[in-house]
């Protein structure tokens, strides 16, 4: 015996009503796999390369994932044209404040007298500052230009003048305030201070320590370092692993030190949804969908999953992805994982996730079916339920009277 279950006239209807106008009547968290690949003018496959269009459409795969898993920050090193090598040799400069001391072999030279009422075999004169001309003066030597000099040249210029009056003199030169050879350190660090850079040479990390060291965590910390006219950042977390980027500081430089929160956006059926920190350095699309609370069984397609990023255009060139039709140097991409492929949970696990990305999951065509049964089962139980609520409003009613 065959059984016939009959719909509500006003079923049918929705049906009706759900299959023309594509399920838009239902709510949704946000576009359907079905729009995204309609509206994309480009669809780069694993295994093909199409045209361009105002967004690309782009499978993860094996294929791509040496083109994305670089960081876009530029090199300390290279930034500001920082030699390898020993630390920059330190250099007298405009207002330092200096002694000079002036040693001889003997008695009864300029400096020493024959009847040794001066003990010792040498004379310090009083300290003082090298003039906005760079020079400082030494009796009998005159005016002498010391700065953006090493010490040891200006000491053997100063006892060169004085080698025709002096026993075979020898020159000291002892800075006692180096105003010229400071830096100054600032933003996200505890102690921010104008500091002495060491003669024998410091390099950036030894600067930040004793600074007091950071506020934040190293892989959201990044240093600036500004040097003359040239400028470069750098996280300071490859500054710590990486020894090219740890470079040694120089007299003048600003370094500044700030957090910048790295964060992604979780849009559809996944087990959270909002703005995400990433925590660790090296987030992958794997441990960013973990983050989430991964799929949901009763809602979520596995092979539509998207991030959508602005990718640089040389990136997709190197890629063998035709950027010509677009404008400026960034293109709006989106990265499709189907992980219903048992593979591409191996390529997530090494696609780099980056700062700002946005993730999202689109529903299975069966959820918008089930969100109108659902209103069908609800609009019948509230229609049955009329009968029985107008007999207990009747019964409350004759309790109150009677």
């Amino acid at each position: 015996m065959t059984t016939i279950v009959r719909l509500p006239a006003f079923a049918t209807l929705g049906l009706i009503l759900l299959s023309a106008t594509g399920c838009s009547m239902l709510p949704s968290a946000g576009p359907d796999h079905s729009r995204i690949q309609s509206d994309a003018a480009i669809r780069v496959r694993a295994s093909s390369v199409a045209d361009t269009a105002p967004y690309a459409l782009v499978d993860i795969s094996s294929a791509i994932l040496p083109y994305f898993d670089q960081t876009q920050n530029l090199s300390l090193h290279d930034g500001l044209k920082a030699a390898n090598g020993p630390a920059p040799q330190a250099m007298l400069g405009t207002g330092d404040v200096v002694t000079v001391t002036v040693f001889e072999s003997q008695a009864g030279g300029l400096f020493i007298p024959t009847d040794g009422s001066r003990p010792g075999n040498f004379v310090t004169f009083p300290a003082q500052s090298i003039d906005a001309s760079g020079n400082i003066t030494v009796p009998y030597a005159g005016v002498v230009h010391v700065a953006d000099r090493p010490i040891a040249a200006a000491q053997t210029e100063i006892e060169d003048r004085l080698s025709n009056r002096a026993i075979e003199p020898q020159v000291i030169i002892t800075p006692t305030d180096s105003k010229s050879n400071r830096l100054s350190v600032l933003g996200d660090v505890k102690q921010p201070a104008e500091l002495d850079i060491n003669p024998s040479g410091e390099r950036l990390l030894d600067i930040i320590s004793r600074a007091g060291g950071l506020q934040g965590p190293a892989v959201e910390s990044y240093v600036t370092v500004r040097r003359g006219n040239r400028s470069a950042t750098q996280l300071l977390a490859t500054i710590a692993t990486d020894a090219r980027e740890n470079i040694f500081v120089r007299p003048g430089d600003t370094i500044y030190v700030h957090r910048d929160r790295r964060t992604f956006l979780v849009f559809g059926a996944s087990g959270l949804n909002g703005r995400i920190d990433f925590d660790e350095s090296n987030l992958t699309l794997g441990e960013a969908m973990a983050k989430a609370g991964g799929l949901l069984d009763n809602r979520a397609d596995p092979s539509q999953v998207f991030l959508y990023r602005a990718v640089p255009r040389s990136t997709l060139d190197k890629a063998g992805i035709d950027t010509s039709r677009f404008a400026g140097d960034e293109v709006p991409v989106i990265f499709q994982a189907d992980m219903r492929d048992p593979g591409m949970l191996f390529a997530m696990q090494q696609f780099r996730m980056q700062d700002k990305d946005v993730l999202y999951v689109a529903n299975a065509g069966s959820v918008a079916l089930t969100k109108f049964l659902s209103m069908v089962n609800g609009v019948s139980d509230t229609s049955a339920a009329v009968p029985a609520n107008l007999v207990t409003a009747r019964d409350s009613v004759d309790a109150l009277v009677n």
